[in-house]
Parts: C-alpha cells; sequence; structure tokens
C-alpha cells in the first residue's frame, strides 16, 4: 500500500523549555541579500553560521515556528515532562568539526550523559552494557565471558588510532584529500586491508569472529538497526561499530534541557554573526535565471540573491520541486529516479510516574536502550522490514531521556521515548494486527501497543508507570519537519549504492548542483544523516570557493 498523506493528528506547539521558538513571520523580509539558506534544520544553522562567519549577509528561512528541524523538544506529552520531538543522542555531533568548531558552549549549549551509554537487556534480566570507562566495558564483557575484556580493549585501541581520519574523510567533501591521507596512515597501523575487510563484514557477523560472549554482538547489531541495511549485507557492520566505537570514545552525549538547545545555541550564534531568522516561513519556490539561482520565493514574497542559495531540503524536495524541472538538465530528473528514502520511523513518547521498571537492574543505568531477544531476531526483523513488512516483533530503540538528563523531569520519574522502523510502503504484516500502513488512528494505536508489549517483555509492570503517551507515526513526523519524507530520519538509504559519489545521485557526492549559485545541504547530500551538520558545511565551503573563483574573473 502506498504511504498515505494527511496531517498529524496532535498540536503542533514543539516548545522546549527555554526555548525561544517564536514566529517572525511579521517581520518584512530584507529585499535583497548575499545568501538565503533554506531551512534551519542541523545542517542549514551550521551552514548558515559558516556563511555569516566569512562575513555574508545572510537570510535563513525556516516553515516551522521554531528552528531545529528534526533537533527540536516540545512538552506536549506532559507540561512537566521535556520530550525530545525527534532525534536526542549526539555522538556524531560530538566529533565532528562542523559542530565542535563553532563553540557553542559560549552560546548556552551543555551536554548530558547517562551513567552508561549503551545497554541491551536480555530475556534472563542480565545486560550487555557499554559504558563510558573502557576499562569497565570491558570489565563487564569479561565478567560475561572471559578473555572477552582483552578482546575489547584490541578493538578499541584499533578503532582509535583510525577514528580522526575516518571521521574526518566521512564528514568531509569527496574526495576527502587531507583526511583521507591521514586514514591511509592510520589504517596501515592498524593492519591495512584486513581492517578494512573486517569493516565490511555484516553487523550480524562481525563481533562474533573476535569474541565468545554475545554481548558485543548485541550492542553492534542493535547500532546496525538504526540505520535501513539489512544486518546481513556488506554495510551494516560498520555502521554498528561506526556507533559503538563513538559510545565507547565519546558517548551518546545528550543536550541539557533537550535536543531545543542544541538548535538555540546554533541560532544565537548565528544571529550574533549578524544573520536574520524567519521563522514560519515556508519557501515555494527557488527563481533561476541563466542557470543561476537569483531568488528565493516565500508566501511573503521573493528575497533576490546576491551569491547562493544553500537548500537544506531533501533531494526530491528540490529537484522538480523548489527548482522547476524546465530549470535543470534532463539528466537531472532522470537520475532522481534512482534515489531512495530510507524506511519510515514509528515513535512512542512516554511520561512515566517512575523509572522503567526492568526485570534485571543494570551494573550502570544506560541512557540508550536496544530492545530485542537476540542477533538472529534483529536480522528477522530487518529482513521484514526490507521486504516491506511491518515487523512482527520490532526491534524497539529507546530513550531514557531524565536518567541520562534529570531536568527533563520531576525527580523519580522518567521522560522516555521508543521508535522502531516501519516500511515507506507496506506491502503486508508479519504480525497479527493485519496492518495496512494507512497508519490512521486505529493502526496507530494498535502498533504502539505493540511497541510497548515489547517494552512490557523486559521491563513487566511498565504499562503501570504510563501517565501520558504521544504517537508520532510517519505522517506525524513528516508534518512537523518536511524533510522526514514519509517519516524517514536520515534523508535517503544509508545503503552502500546510495552513498559517497551515489548520494543522491550517480556521480554527484557534493552539495554543488547543476544550478550554479545552489547547493544541495541537506542530508540527502553527502555524507547524509546524523547531526553531524557537515552537509551544510559542505555546502557553505562549495558557496565560498565557487563565489571566490566567480570573482576572481
Amino acid at each position: 500500500m502506498a504511504r498515505p498523506s494527511f496531517p498529524g493528528r496532535g498540536p503542533d506547539t514543539n516548545q522546549a523549555c527555554g526555548a525561544r521558538g517564536g514566529d517572525t513571520g511579521d517581520v518584512p523580509l530584507p529585499a535583497e541579500v548575499d545568501a538565503v539558506v533554506v531551512g534551519a534544520g542541523p545542517n542549514g544553522l551550521v551552514g548558515a553560521n559558516r556563511l555569516a562567519d566569512a562575513g555574508w549577509d545572510v537570510l535563513l528561512v525556516e516553515a516551522q515556528p521554531e528552528v531545529g528541524g528534526a533537533v527540536r523538544s516540545d512538552r506536549e506529552v506532559d507540561p512537566a515532562f521535556v520530550s525530545d520531538t525527534f532525534s536526542a543522542f549526539y555522538p556524531m555531533a560530538a566529533v565532528s568539526p562542523a559542530i565542535t568548531s563553532l563553540g557553542l558552549e559560549r552560546f548556552g549549549l551543555e551536554w548530558s550523559h547517562a551513567p552508561a551509554v549503551l545497554g541491551h537487556p536480555r530475556r534472563d534480566g542480565s545486560w550487555a552494557l557499554l559504558h563510558h570507562d573502557e576499562d569497565v566495558t570491558a570489565g563487564l564483557l569479561d565478567a560475561a565471558h572471559p578473555g572477552d575484556g582483552e578482546a575489547w580493549h584490541e578493538l578499541v585501541g584499533r578503532w582509535r588510532i583510525v577514528q580522526p581520519g575516518l571521521i574526518g574523510s566521512l564528514l568531509t567533501p569527496i574526495p576527502p584529500v587531507r583526511s583521507g591521507v591521514r586514514f591511509l596512515t592510520e589504517l596501515a597501523r592498524v593492519g591495512g586491508l584486513g581492517f578494512v575487510r573486517e569493516l565490511l563484514v555484516p553487523a550480524a557477523h562481525l563481533a562474533e569472529r573476535r569474541f565468545g560472549g554475545d554481548g558485543p554482538s548485541l550492542l553492534v547489531a542493535g547500532n546496525a538497526c538504526h540505520a535501513d541495511i539489512p544486518l546481513d549485507a556488506a554495510g551494516s557492520g560498520f555502521i554498528g561499530l561506526l556507533l559503538t566505537m563513538l559510545g565507547q570514545t565519546v558517548g551518546f552525549p545528550a543536550p541539557t534541557g533537550g535536543a531545543q538547545a542544541l538548535s538555540e545555541a546554533l541560532r544565537a550564534r548565528f544571529e550574533a554573526a549578524g544573520g536574520t531568522v524567519a521563522t514560519s516561513t515556508p519557501v515555494t519556490g527557488i527563481r533561476v535565471a541563466g542557470g543561476r539561482a537569483v531568488a528565493v520565493q516565500t508566501a511573503d514574497g521573493e528575497v533576490r540573491v546576491r551569491r547562493s542559495v544553500l537548500a537544506d531540503v531533501g533531494a526530491e524536495q528540490l529537484f522538480g520541486g523548489l527548482v522547476d524541472a524546465a530549470d535543470l538538465p534532463a539528466r537531472t530528473t532522470r537520475k532522481m529516479d534512482g534515489f531512495r528514502r530510507d524506511p519510515a520511523t514509528f515513535k512512542v513518547d512516554y511520561a512515566l510516574d517512575g523509572p522503567v521498571p526492568w526485570a534485571g537492574t543494570p551494573a550502570y543505568a544506560p541512557g540508550t536502550v536496544h530492545i530485542a531477544d537476540s542477533v538472529p531476531a534483529m536480522s528477522a526483523y530487518s529482513n521484514q522490514l526490507d521486504s516491506g513488512f511491518v515487523p512482527a516483533d520490532p526491534y524497539v530503540l529507546v530513550g531514557q531521556m531524565t536518567t541520562t538528563d534529570p531536568s527533563r523531569s520531576p525527580a523519580g520519574t522518567e521522560s522516555l521515548w521508543a521508535y522502531t522502523h516501519v516500511p515507506q510502503e507496506v506491502r503486508g504484516d508479519a504480525g497479527d494486527d493485519g496492518l495496512t500502513g494507512s497508519w490512521d488512528t486505529s493502526e496507530a494505536e494498535r502498533f504502539a501497543d505493540r511497541l510497548q508489549a515489547r517494552i512490557e517483555a523486559f521491563a513487566p509492570g511498565f504499562g503501570s508507570r504510563v501517565r501520558s503517551r504521544r504517537i508520532l507515526t510517519p505522517a506525524d513526523l513528516e508534518h512537523r519537519d518536511a524533510n522526514l519524507v514519509g517519516g524517514s530520519l536520515n534523508g535517503g538509504s544509508s545503503a552502500v549504492d546510495q552513498q559517497l559519489v551515489f548520494r543522491p545521485f550517480a556521480g554527484t557526492g557534493r552539495s554543488e548542483t547543476p544550478v550554479r549559485g545552489l547547493y544541495l545541504a541537506s542530508a540527502s547530500a553527502h555524507p547524509g544523516g546524523s547531526v553531524h551538520g557537515a552537509c551544510g558545511m559542505n555546502a557553505a565551503r562549495a558557496a565560498l570557493w565557487w563565489d571566490r573563483l566567480r570573482l576572481s574573473r
């Protein structure tokens, strides 16, 4: 069944504790600026900051009443609880130069960490845990299976060597010259092509090659399930290992006070640099003349552009959407046929009267929890998802936000969310509820109950702690952030054929578009999803480079 389109069921206040928000739509738009950045998600905010730092006159326009895109918070679930509407934990932000170079702590940003980074409960009440301290993680793994602690130290030690060059190569434009050279130098120290081959092992089998216990496999496979690559496919192991090792080296930090705090710090920095923000201002088109982007059109009027437009929007929303197909080469439209979205997301936010009653108490309380019976169960989930079926026993990603940041809710309570992925186009239900993918009120409630039952299986009595819950279907997520097309979080599939020079279509891999002065700055561009700001930073740098080249002629 095709993905439906209907407005969100709940109110869209999205007001975080301490967030400024507000509608600036009544402020007249400037007639002309150096650059317009379309979309105030993290990529748009980072790109706007970079252009403002270069002395450009920059206007940042956003359709929603608040900046942030998929980095926002609100108090809809319960007025006493701060809930992260979309994303919540930001390990990539902790290592991304695009964000760390901005000095956001000077603009109020603080980070919070849970006692443990990540936990995976088992049916017998025991846990596989990833702790901030490598020695603690190794000790827990060794206690479960002697020898695994030493193997963990060896794996993490090799990763620490390659992480700087690898992260740099991932987050910079193609080809990653400087960081690529560094990575190749580091790679030689950890086994060269042998290490690369290990990264390509499917997640379902990567950890079992070096560990005797199932703890590392649960952690790696669970992290791989964040993306849309089946666990028995090449590339899934790399995603799982990347997130697991980032959890070990930098943790899974969350902004103190709510995800909106990160967005507001980016906004405050941009405005301090002289930038202008216009929220509640949907863009209706980008005018092209002589093959160049010359203006951005809104319902409130047109803003002429002297230099560049950065578009923090989905690739399919830009090519043939905001930019008319007549202004694009025919090959662009043809190539866009190969662009694929990642699966949809179904999310439930909770206000709990008490902590989650886990069947077994973990040695250290984790901020992030993965719910799945085993690695084979996660493989079955990913295969059902890849086949277009709503999973019967969905893998569930859980965020214990008050455990991570006590300011999120009153003492003794828990602000919690849970989500899983569902197909963009549902072909059937692997479970017993006959779900069709309409995600109307009845289907949404039944599937939310299915997710809650998965949590209850590992936390008996969970339902009795629920003060209130909010269901966000794929359509609800898209209604609150138009970039989340069909409820997809990553701006496009993480599959190998949708990455690097194939993103958003073959032969690109960079932010430049066929229209001069127009740059794709969203997660649909390389390097893709996650909150790292690199897509926006890469677009801004490209805009600055091409503008210097134009002026030098």
